[in-house]
C-alpha cells in the first residue's frame, strides 16, 4: 500500500493551484491532472475502439466499487444515477405514503432534494419542515418533528448553505425508534469529512462526483442499505436497472434485489470516468486527517475574518462546523466577481459568499483570501 499523501503532496496533483487559489470545492472540486489525463483516455478508447463498452463498463463498475469503499457500504449497494435529485426521486417513488405520510426535512436541505419531496405530496405525502435557527438545526426540534406518522426522515450531513455539520445522529436514532427511514445527502461531505454508513446507521444516501469528490457533474451514487424492501417497485427505470440489462427484454421488467434496481439509462460516461480520476487521488488521502485539516483552515479563516470585523453566518459550536465558512455580504456575487479578478475562486449563494475548504488548501490561500476581502472594503470606503 502506498503511503498516504499529506495536504502539500496531495495538492501537487492540482496543476491549476500554482496560480489560483480555489476556495469553491462546494461548488466545483479544483481541476487535478488525473482528470484530464482520464478524459483523455475516454477519447483515446473511442479513437481505438470505436464504441468501446467494455471499457466503459469496466469504468461504471469501478466507480460503484471505489464509492462503496469510501463510505463503508457494498457495491451490490450503490446505484449510480444522474443527480442527487434523481436519487431522492428514486426513494420516493418506492414509498407507500398511505400508512406513514409524513416527511420530515429541514431548511438546511438543498432545494433539489427538498422539491422531490415536495413533490410527493400529490401522492399523499404531508411534508414537514425544521425551521434554520442559529445556522443550524435544533436537535431537539427535529426529534420532536420526527413521530409515529414518519415515512422518511431526510437531512444533509452537511449543508449547502454553509457547510454546517447537521444532527444526523439524533435524527437516526429517533428514526430508529418510530420505525421511520432515513436518507442522508452527503454531497457537501463525502470526500472530506469521513462518511461511514454503517456508523450513520441511514437507510439511504446519496452523493455526486461534483465538489469535494473533484469529478465533474452528470453522475452520483445512491446507497441502499442491504436487505430493504421497497413499498413499490421504483417508479424510474431503464435498462440498467434489470437483472440482465443485455438481455434485452422489452417486455418483462424485473428488479434485482441489490441496489442496481434503482438505475435507469446508460451512465454518463465522460462524468464517470472524472469520477474515478477523483475517487483514485481520494484514495490516496486520509479522510479522517483531510477533515482535521480543513477544520484547522476553517478555524483560521473564521478568527482571521471576524479579526476584520466581517460577519459570518456558522453555527455557534466550533463542532457542528463542516469545510466552509459563510460570509455575510450585501452582494456576494459582486465581492466574488473582485475576488475572481484576482484568480481567487468562491462560490457566492444567496447572502453569504461561500468559502470552502479541501485537503490542497493551505494557508497561504487563507491569506490570499482574507487580504483580497479586506482590499475590497477598503476599494468600497473609499
Amino acid at each position: 500500500m502506498r503511503p498516504r499523501l499529506t495536504s502539500d503532496q496531495f495538492r501537487d496533483h492540482f496543476p491549476a493551484l500554482a496560480d489560483t487559489v480555489h476556495m469553491a470545492s462546494c461548488s466545483q472540486g479544483a481541476l487535478s491532472g488525473e482528470l484530464q489525463v482520464a478524459l483523455a483516455e475516454l477519447t483515446s478508447s473511442m479513437r481505438v475502439h470505436g464504441a468501446p463498452w467494455e471499457a466503459w463498463m469496466g469504468e461504471v463498475d469501478q466507480a460503484r466499487r471505489r464509492f462503496a469503499e469510501l463510505i463503508g457500504a457494498s457495491a451490490d449497494e450503490i446505484a449510480m444515477v444522474a443527480c442527487a435529485s434523481e436519487g431522492a426521486y428514486q426513494v420516493a417513488s418506492t414509498q407507500d405514503w398511505s400508512a406513514r405520510p409524513r416527511v420530515v426535512t429541514t431548511d438546511m436541505e438543498f432545494p433539489s432534494v427538498g422539491h422531490v419531496w415536495l413533490a410527493q405530496v400529490a401522492r399523499g405525502a404531508e411534508v414537514v419542515h425544521v425551521p434554520e435557527r442559529g445556522a443550524t438545526v435544533d436537535p431537539e426540534e427535529l426529534v420532536t418533528a420526527i413521530d409515529e406518522r414518519t415515512g422518511l426522515v431526510s437531512i444533509p450531513v452537511a449543508s449547502y448553505r454553509n457547510g454546517a455539520r447537521m444532527p444526523v445522529e439524533a435524527a437516526v436514532v429517533r428514526a430508529r425508534e418510530v420505525g421511520a427511514k432515513v436518507f442522508l445527502d452527503a454531497y457537501q461531505a463525502t470526500g472530506v469529512l469521513p462518511v461511514d454508513v454503517r456508523e450513520l446507521g441511514c437507510d439511504y444516501l446519496v452523493s455526486g462526483a461534483l465538489k469535494y469528490m473533484l469529478g465533474l457533474p452528470g453522475v452520483a451514487f445512491l446507497y441502499v442499505r442491504d436487505g430493504l424492501v421497497d413499498d413499490v417497485p421504483p417508479q424510474l427505470t431503464g435498462w440498467f436497472g434489470r437483472v440482465e440489462p443485455f438481455s434485452f427484454d422489452p417486455r418483462t421488467v424485473d428488479h434485482p434485489a441489490h441496489a442496481r434496481r434503482f438505475e435507469t439509462g446508460t451512465p454518463a460516461i465522460p462524468a464517470v470516468y472524472a469520477a474515478n480520476a477523483g475517487m483514485r487521488l481520494l484514495s490516496r488521502i486520509d479522510i479522517k486527517e483531510a477533515g482535521r485539516h480543513v477544520a484547522e483552515l476553517v478555524a483560521l479563516t473564521a478568527e482571521r475574518l471576524r479579526a476584520a470585523g466581517e460577519r459570518l453566518w456558522l453555527p455557534e459550536s466550533p463542532a457542528d462546523h463542516g469545510p466552509q465558512v459563510a460570509l455575510v455580504d450585501d452582494d456576494p456575487d459582486r465581492l466574488a466577481a473582485y475576488l475572481a479578478e484576482r484568480r481567487i475562486v468562491t462560490a457566492p449563494r444567496g447572502h453569504v459568499l461561500r468559502l470552502s475548504f479541501h485537503h490542497y488548501t493551505n494557508e497561504s490561500d487563507v491569506d490570499a483570501t482574507c487580504a483580497a476581502i479586506a482590499d475590497y472594503r477598503e476599494a468600497g470606503a473609499a
